[in-house]
């Protein structure tokens, strides 16, 4: 992880989180997970009350996934791919516990599709969940995964090899 994305993105998240009258110290470190490397800034909780801390994460995480998206869509602006750095927003332990939820999930949908042949739907995640997914997914031999439907109720759908419809082009 550079330090200069680093620095910007603990900036970034630090005004932001001023401009919404919060006072809360962000730290950056470095993760490296099954999706390549990600700058992770992390919001200290400790300053912040237990209604802002939920009024930041939101509903299944809604708000922090917003905030995440907006901090890798500025803080990328203008850059080469080579050059753009991955964010994700942490507070209270948020991310870390649903990254072990949707492993979880992942193995769950495995275990299913390769016991029956038959294919499952996962509802509820959101489009950065649903990349994870995918991504966790790639690890079972035999199973391929796709989305369906439009947002807001977009699903990701997990199936045997070869069952998944043909991209279309």
């Amino acid at each position: 992880m550079a330090t200069d994305a680093a620095t910007a993105g603990v900036n970034w998240l630090t005004t932001l989180l001023t401009m919404q009258g919060l006072t809360a110290t962000v730290t950056a470190h470095a993760v490296e997970d099954e999706s390549g490397e990600s700058c992770w800034l992390t919001i200290a909780e400790a300053p912040l009350s237990p209604e802002q801390v939920q009024a930041l994460i939101g509903d299944g995480g809604a708000v922090l996934d917003s905030i995440q998206y907006l901090a890798n869509t500025t803080l990328n602006l203008g850059k080469i791919q080579e050059q753009q750095q991955a964010f994700t927003i942490e507070l209270a332990g948020y991310r870390a516990k649903r990254l072990e939820e949707l492993k979880a999930m992942a193995a769950d949908a495995a275990e299913r599709v390769l016991a029956n042949g038959e294919e499952f739907e996962m509802q509820g995640l959101s489009s950065a969940e649903r990349r994870q997914m995918h991504h966790f997914m790639s690890a079972y031999e035999g199973l391929a995964t796709f989305s369906r439907g439009r947002e807001p109720d977009r699903r990701l759908v997990v199936c045997l090899t070869g069952q998944a419809p043909e991209r279309e082009g």
